[in-house]
């Protein structure tokens, strides 16, 4: 074989092409592997990058496909994952000095699974310290460079910053992030990505370094929905580790989303999501309308007034609460490596008291059932991912406007964990500039196959996952 393939391809055409034994599990590493080196030290993906392993484990699938012995979709597939998953033998540092030497000795469970996928690991990417902001921005690693804009740093999106400057920029296929307040669909947003949160116990936390463990979520950051769903569909099932996978309903996600969309229904929230927002980003995602009623679904407005209620709960304080009980030892001990953005924002948990938390919790839960009646009969809501697009890290990174940003990052995607629901970003234009905009949609617990299958027919419908960035300038840069 030993033929080059196009960039930005996507999981399902690779697959293809190996089952086809068209491209070989080598080949595509090595190519990955040569952009990681010609690129990565402008952009700042990754953290560490696993080549010997990585080129070792495709020869092994190379010759069981070979063999006759192909597993999968997956098999032979190298991918990125974001540096709070535990990895046997390699660092899970979670961004931050403090872990520096924190090496594992067992896999994550999801990352048990991608191996018995056939996947391939390239290395582990850059987040934001602990997970802990919306940004991207990183003082100890370096904040990873949004590859729209080559000429002015632009944020990634945070947390999983690196996931989604790897995969924006072909330094990987896919790549693994994790979501607690919007850190899939944040930087999916920003970089132009598809990005999936599942429902909340849909995937095992079983080896993730925690923030906040009744929210936070592994998901996919790909290049299309239908990778979005095989990936998905790996990680996906219960683990006898994490006791929050347990009693789930069945999920028949992979099934469901071929399926067509004529009958679903779709709204558009009156309030809430729209307030502020860019008007390239409003004009972008209310167009949306009409390619999904093209398609038969149906689509009005509808009121969803939990949303500006949690919002007025200021929920992140609940999650800075578990975030100080998870890292309370090192902040107590050793606050200066710290990066200061985060460990403000964790020390403001330890002022919480247990009579307002407790009211915060209850009056969440409160709202989560009122927004489940709700949106009984809607199969999905639709509002931009993030209301503005990638902003400059120097306008960002300032004690004046970081907090205003990073909410601002927040605002559409925080209340979907805390509501308990699932969502899903993926990009629906660009602005006059060249910046991705993304929608955003929304749907109940566990319902994680009509969001993909709406998702997959507006994508094959506008084909907004092809525009890709042009990287050629960040060869020039060497840090």
């Amino acid at each position: 074989m030993n033929q080059a393939f196009e960039t930005f391809p996507t999981i399902t055409a690779l697959s293809t092409a190996i089952r086809k034994r068209e491209l070989s599990p080598v080949e595509i590493t090595e190519q990955y592997l040569d952009r990681i080196d010609t690129y990565n030290d402008a952009l700042n993906a990754y953290m560490c990058i696993t080549a010997d392993r990585a080129l070792a484990v495709a020869r092994s699938a190379e010759t069981a496909i070979a063999g006759g012995h192909y597993v999968g979709p997956l098999h032979g597939i190298p991918l990125a994952i974001k540096d709070l998953v535990d990895i046997a033998g390699l660092p899970t540092t979670g961004g931050s000095l403090l872990f520096r030497e924190n090496i594992p000795s067992q896999d994550a469970t999801i990352v048990q699974r991608l191996w018995k996928s056939g996947t391939i690991l390239l290395g582990k990417t850059h987040m934001v310290e602990f997970a802990f902001g919306g940004t991207g921005v990183n003082h100890h690693y370096g904040t990873p460079w949004n590859p729209w804009d080559s000429d002015v740093h632009r944020l990634p999106g945070g947390s999983s910053s690196g996931s989604g400057v790897a995969v924006a920029a072909d330094l990987a296929p896919a790549a693994l992030g994790s979501d607690t307040g919007g850190s899939v669909r944040i930087p999916a947003s920003l970089c132009g990505l598809v990005g999936l949160k599942p429902t909340f116990g849909r995937v095992s936390n079983a080896g993730v370094l925690p923030l906040d463990s009744s929210l936070d979520s592994i998901g996919p950051m790909t290049r299309c929905v239908r990778d979005a769903a095989l990936l998905y569909t790996a990680l996906a099932g219960p683990d006898p580790a994490d006791t929050h996978t347990w009693n789930q309903p069945i999920d028949y996600a992979q099934d469901e989303i071929e399926n067509d969309v004529s009958g679903m229904r779709i709204c558009l929230p009156r309030e809430y999501f729209w307030d502020d927002a860019d008007p390239e980003v409003e004009t972008a995602v209310r167009g949306c309308v009409q390619v999904f009623s093209d398609q038969g679904v149906e689509v009005d407005e509808i009121s969803v007034e939990e949303f500006e209620k949690l919002a007025e709960l200021k929920p992140g304080r609940m999650t800075s609460v578990e975030a100080y009980l998870n890292f309370k030892k090192f902040l107590n001990n050793d606050l200066d490596t710290f990066d200061p953005i985060v460990s403000s924002r964790m020390m403001g948990g330890k002022e919480l008291s247990a009579a307002e938390f407790l009211h915060m919790d209850r009056s969440r839960e409160e709202l989560r059932t009122s927004v489940l009646y709700r949106l009984d009969g809607i199969d999905a809501l639709l509002t931009p991912t993030t209301a503005i697009t990638a902003p400059t890290l120097e306008e960002t990174d300032t004690s004046d406007t970081y907090d205003a940003v990073n909410m601002m990052l927040l605002r559409n995607t925080l209340a979907v964990n805390q509501l308990g629901l699932c969502a899903i970003s993926l990009p629906c234009g660009l602005t006059q500039s060249g910046m991705p905009i993304s929608l955003q949609l929304i749907a109940k617990p566990y319902q994680e196959g009509r969001i993909l299958r709406l998702a997959r027919a507006f994508e094959d419908t506008t084909n907004w996952n092809n525009p890709n960035p042009n990287v050629e300038f960040f060869k020039e840069i060497r840090r």
